[in-house]
């Protein structure tokens, strides 16, 4: 009897000493509880943080821009933003202690989104009409590149200042005849507010000579100097759980709404398929590795971004992403 209750007693030791193990690697997203966040709650539920001795919590954001300052200022030590509004904000504060280290959006959602019955079908319906713009939107920050590359002439454009939770919602009621955001969140929402899909056009960026990269996971360079097994760690667990809700996005999508009860769950479900099929899982990543980009091509960014923003140092891709926290060739997500 003494011999079991000393088993059960270091049993409960080595697990409470494990539990103590876990460090805690909270986790700013750059948006609300949508779709596309599902597969984050998928792998705390199967397991792959605290696999890999990680506990997080995850807290929404504001826009795509968001994180980056909790992250440089070291609030959080992981986050997820626009790699390039993080190449500004690093133009803008040499030296501060944040980079890219894991691409998730290979395909940028970047997106201009109007209406067929507002007369915006194409880029040039753009001008003459009222734009809703966000100001902190991550397409909204891209906008300047897409009109370059359109041949938009930005003065012909009335660009209205909007909220986030007031977007949709006045594109839906014909005050602005278009509007900036994300493809997969703009898109849905239009069509919850009853707009008919046949309504709804997105001019996905991508598909209209912007060559840029997306979302990226980000971190406090300071604190992955310190701890980079945790940071390959943190990395190696998201990729389970993208791979997971590629297999399964019901069971993702069911993550999601245990922490965000009041959303609709075939709609996120639906979101986050959009957001796997364009932006995720591309030609490039299949053929490439999940996670790692290609040099070439975010040179040819970089060079695009400077097209319509006049750098105050030299840029320099070193300073804004690294590998060095990821296997050779990324990640397969199938």
């Amino acid at each position: 009897m003494t011999f079991t209750r000393t088993l059960a007693a270091m049993g409960l030791v080595a697990m409470a000493g494990m539990a103590s193990a876990q460090t805690d690697m909270p986790f700013a997203l750059d948006w609300k509880f949508e779709g596309p966040a599902a597969p984050y709650f998928l792998a705390i539920d199967n397991g792959h943080f605290e696999a890999n001795g990680i506990s997080t919590e995850i807290a929404a954001g504001d826009g795509s821009l968001d994180a980056i300052p909790k992250v440089a200022t070291g609030a959080f030590p992981v986050g997820f933003a626009d790699i390039n509004s993080l190449i500004k904000f690093l133009d803008q504060n040499p030296g501060a202690p944040v980079t890219a280290v894991m691409m998730i959006y290979d395909k940028p959602p970047f997106a201009v989104i109007g209406r067929d019955s507002l007369g915006v079908s194409e880029p040039a319906d753009l001008e003459g009409k009222v734009l809703g713009a966000p100001p902190p939107d991550g397409a909204w920050a891209q906008f300047p590149i897409f009109a370059a590359e359109t041949g938009l002439d930005m003065d012909a454009i009335t660009v209205e200042p909007v909220g986030f939770p007031t977007r949709e919602p006045m594109l839906a009621e014909g005050n602005v005849a278009a509007i900036t955001g994300f493809s997969f969140s703009s898109y849905l929402n239009l069509v919850r507010l009853g707009i008919p899909e046949d309504d709804i056009n997105v001019l996905l960026m991508a598909d209209h000579g912007v060559d840029l990269y997306g979302n990226a996971v980000i971190v406090n360079t300071d604190w992955a100097a310190e701890n980079p097994e945790l940071v390959t760690g943190f990395l190696t667990a998201i990729a389970a759980g993208w791979k997971d809700a590629i297999a399964d996005p019901a069971a993702a999508t069911a993550s999601l709404i245990e922490r965000n009860p009041a959303a609709d769950a075939e709609l996120e479900q639906w979101r986050l398929q959009l957001s796997i099929d364009a932006n995720v899982m591309t030609d490039a990543v299949m053929a490439n590795g999940f996670g790692v980009i290609d040099d070439a091509r975010f040179a040819s960014s970089i060079e695009q971004i400077a097209t319509t923003y006049e750098f105050q140092n030299a840029p320099d891709a070193a300073l804004y992403f690294t590998d060095a926290y990821l296997p050779e060739g990324g990640f397969a997500l199938q």
